[in-house]
């Protein structure tokens, strides 16, 4: 399933987060939210990148491409900009 198909099925916040930390190491709770919304979470889909180790993993380049296109609605009524 590509990232347009379960990106609209994430909690605003979370949006708000991957928008705010492309490259960062995906948190345990974003990964959960991701696999729930229907993103397929193994180190061969295409959006996953390299592995974090015990912290999970980065997105991939092409993942972070598409996060950094996407506008940065940081600070907006929708979300705090964290995903606890």
């Amino acid at each position: 399933m590509d990232i347009a198909d379960w990106w609209p099925k994430l909690r605003p916040r979370t949006q708000d987060w991957l928008i705010e930390h492309p490259g960062a190491p995906l948190p345990a709770a974003v990964i959960e939210e991701i696999a729930v919304a229907g993103g397929i979470v193994t180190s061969d889909a295409w959006w996953v990148g390299q592995s974090a180790g015990p912290t999970g993993f980065y997105p991939s380049p092409a993942a972070e491409e598409w996060l950094e296109s996407l506008p940065d609605t940081a600070g907006s009524d929708t979300g705090s900009g964290t995903t606890a």
